[in-house]
């Protein structure tokens, strides 16, 4: 009798499959690290330079506009 689970050629693993795994993971950390700057760098920048409080800008815009009227 022969076992044919010995008769069974051994499979190899596709190289290629890890290196497309590692290759998006690494697109996405840098993606992610481009997010993460611009985020950081737009708090950074809006600390820096404070905008005008927006109810001054509601009422100076209401102004305009009944003087248009």
């Amino acid at each position: 009798m022969t076992d044919d689970r010995r008769s069974k050629p051994t499979s190899r693993r596709n190289p290629t499959f890890g290196i497309s795994i590692l290759i998006v993971v690494v697109v996405l950390l840098v993606i992610g690290t481009l997010f993460f700057n611009a985020i950081r760098d737009r708090r950074e920048y809006e600390n820096a330079n404070p905008q005008p409080a927006s109810g001054s800008a509601a009422t100076a815009a209401s102004a305009v506009l009944g003087a248009s009227q």
